[in-house]
């Protein structure tokens, strides 16, 4: 037996101004099956988000280049 979807999310791989995204919206609703697009406004949590994760990374790619000796 197969699962039932009800949403699909999209994330953007770079933010996007509301009026240079009217053509990315447009063609989404014109998919069958989609009834509404919406969109989601960045705000300081995203920010604080992806720049805790660029740390993370970085910390990560950091320790592999330079490991500490042990």
């Amino acid at each position: 037996m197969t699962d039932v979807v009800f949403a699909l999310t999209v994330v953007l791989e770079k933010d996007v101004r509301t009026d240079d995204l009217e053509a990315i919206t447009n063609a989404i609703k014109m998919i069958r099956g989609v009834l509404n697009v919406t969109e989601h406004v960045s705000d300081i949590s995203s920010f604080m988000a992806e720049e805790r994760a660029r740390h993370e990374l970085g910390e990560k790619l950091w320790n592999v280049l330079y490991p500490k000796s042990a």
